[in-house]
C-alpha cells in the first residue's frame, strides 16, 4: 500500500493493518525456519510495509500532541 493511501486510512484502520503485518511476518518466519518458503524477499517487503504503517501512526501521535 502506498503512502498516500496510508495517510488517508483512519488510526483504526492503521492498527489493525499493524496486527495483521505482524501475524504476517510471523508466518513467514515459521514458513522460513521450515522451509516451506517460496519468496524470501516477502519476509523484508513485509517488514517495511510494517513500518511506513507504524510511522504514519507516529506522525499523527506527534501532530495530536503539537495541537493541543
Amino acid at each position: 500500500m502506498k503512502l498516500t493511501e496510508l495517510r488517508d486510512l483512519g488510526v483504526d484502520d492503521l492498527q489493525e493493518q499493524v496486527r495483521e503485518l505482524e501475524e504476517t511476518i510471523f508466518h513467514l518466519r515459521v514458513r522460513r525456519k521450515t522451509g516451506q518458503t517460496t519468496n524470501p524477499m516477502k519476509g523484508r517487503t513485509t517488514r517495511r510495509e510494517l513500518a511506513r504503517v507504524k510511522t504514519v501512526i507516529r506522525e499523527r501521535e506527534r501532530n495530536d500532541e503539537g495541537s493541543s
